[in-house]
């Protein structure tokens, strides 16, 4: 199973989820290689110092870059997990092939059952539009009312952004990452996507 973790820069929330699962999944001896990219990240950039020490405290001392994110990256995941709904609307804007294998972390561990249902009925009408888009064909007013009523039920599925702030920010943002990651390894050991 190959994850790909996405945010905007690739130096604070997509590194420590990069960090915090491949030591999670190391721990539980699960095949997982995992990366990171960000849709504004510059190549080569250090992650924050509070990512970092988040990660050193964690007990991840791998290094980890910044990446840009690119085509062979989406073509390379199983599964792209982005931080915040922005960051996958973006990602699904710009690699419309790989729509289907692309989720927020939050919603993809998501556990309700309505929302779980509902969720997936909005990925394939997003997916759907987009194709669309790209083959230049029409989408119609109730295609278009039926994906803006599940939008608006839609839980916010977005990690909080420590950018800018301070140590005790990164942690609650690492705290959030970590619950959703122990889900999402529960899920990859049981679930379709199994390893």
């Amino acid at each position: 199973m190959r994850i790909l973790f996405v945010c905007t820069g690739n130096t604070c929330r997509s590194p420590m989820a990069e960090g915090m699962l491949r030591k999670m999944a190391r721990e539980r001896s699960l095949d997982i290689e995992v990366r990171s990219a960000g849709v504004a990240a510059m190549d080569g950039m250090a992650i924050s110092r509070h990512a970092e020490a988040v990660l050193r405290d964690f007990g991840v001392i791998d290094p980890i870059v910044s990446k840009q994110l690119y085509a062979e990256l989406t073509e390379w995941a199983d599964l792209i997990l982005t931080l915040t709904q922005g960051h996958k609307r973006q990602v699904v804007h710009t690699f419309p092939e790989a729509a289907e294998k692309i989720y927020t972390l939050k919603e993809f561990v998501e556990d309700d059952k309505t929302v779980v249902a509902e969720r997936e009925e909005l990925q394939r009408l997003i997916a759907d539009r987009e194709l669309n888009k790209v083959l230049g064909r029409e989408w119609t007013a109730a295609e278009e009312e039926r994906l803006n009523v599940l939008r608006q039920r839609m839980p916010v599925h977005d990690i909080s952004d420590p950018f800018g702030g301070s140590r005790e920010d990164y942690n609650r943002t690492a705290a959030e990452i970590r619950t959703s990651l122990e889900k999402l390894l529960d899920k990859l050991k049981d679930g379709p996507y199994s390893v």
